[in-house]
C-alpha cells in the first residue's frame, strides 16, 4: 500500500489569465474550495498520510492555505521548483521525500472522481508503474497513450500533431511510481519544446522492459485549464 503522494502546484496557469494573478492555479475555487484541496482530501481518504507538494509561483497562498497539513489529518512538506522547465525535471525534486518506497504523483490541476485514488494506490509486486488514462479527450493538447491488448504500455506521445499516430487514451496525470523512474528522469533531454517531459522518462521506463500499466479512470475527470472549464464546472452541481 502506498503512504505517500508528491503534487506538482508549481505552476500559474496563463490561459486562466487574471484568475491567476495572485493564486497559483492549483489554488482556483471549483464548487467553493480549491482544485488543491480537492484533491489533498481525496488523497487522504485513500489512506495517503505523507504530502510532497512542489510549489512555485506564488507558493505562499499554497503554503498559508495548507500549512503542515494537521487540519486535513495529513503531514505536508513542501519543496520549491525555481525553473519552470518540464514536469521531468521537478519530479527529481522529491527523490529525498521518497526515499525506497512507491508513491502516487498527480498534476495540482486536474480533478479526479476521488475513487480513482483508491485504484492507484495499490501497486501490484509485478507492476513498476502505473499512468491513469481517460477517454474523449484531445490527445494534441496532451500525452496520446498507446498499449497493448492487457492495457501495458507500448508508446507515449506528448501533444502529437496532424499525421503523427494517435490512440483513444489521453494521459490523465495521476500515476504510481517506484523509485526507479528517478533514473530516467535523470537521463532525460529537452524535448522539442525546450522542456523536460515527465512522459519521455514513463516512455523509457516501458522501453527498458519493466512493465508499466495503463488504468482506465471511472466518474468524472477535469483539467482545469482554462476558465472555460472552470465556469463549466462550477455550474454543476
Amino acid at each position: 500500500m502506498i503512504e505517500k503522494a508528491v503534487i506538482l502546484a508549481a505552476g500559474r496557469g496563463t490561459r486562466m489569465r487574471e484568475l491567476t494573478a495572485e493564486l497559483p492555479k492549483p489554488m482556483i475555487e471549483v464548487h467553493g474550495k480549491p482544485v488543491l484541496q480537492h484533491i489533498i482530501e481525496g488523497l487522504r481518504d485513500a489512506r495517503i498520510d505523507q504530502l510532497l507538494l512542489i510549489i512555485g509561483y506564488r507558493a505562499d497562498a499554497v503554503r498559508d492555505f495548507f500549512g503542515d497539513g494537521s487540519r486535513y489529518n495529513i503531514a505536508i512538506q513542501y519543496a520549491t521548483q525555481t525553473v519552470q522547465d518540464g514536469t521531468g525535471r521537478v519530479v527529481d525534486l522529491a527523490r529525498d521525500f521518497v526515499g525506497n518506497g512507491p508513491f502516487i504523483l498527480a498534476y495540482g490541476d486536474i480533478l479526479v472522481d476521488p475513487a480513482n485514488y483508491n485504484r492507484v494506490v495499490d501497486l501490484p509486486n509485478d507492476v513498476e508503474a502505473i499512468l491513469t488514462v481517460t477517454r474523449g479527450e484531445d490527445v494534441s493538447k496532451g500525452g496520446a497513450v498507446f498499449v497493448n491488448d492487457e492495457m501495458e504500455l507500448v508508446d507515449l506521445r506528448e501533444k502529437p500533431k496532424p499525421g503523427e499516430p494517435t490512440s483513444p487514451w489521453y494521459n490523465a496525470g495521476l500515476y504510481a511510481f517506484r523509485p526507479s523512474i528517478f533514473d530516467f528522469t535523470a537521463k532525460l533531454k529537452p524535448s522539442p519544446r525546450g522542456e523536460y517531459e515527465l512522459t519521455d522518462a514513463i516512455r523509457d521506463l516501458a522501453h527498458s522492459g519493466k512493465k508499466v500499466k495503463a488504468l482506465e479512470l471511472t466518474g468524472e475527470w477535469a483539467d482545469v485549464r482554462d476558465p472555460e472549464i472552470l465556469a463549466r464546472l462550477n455550474s454543476k452541481l
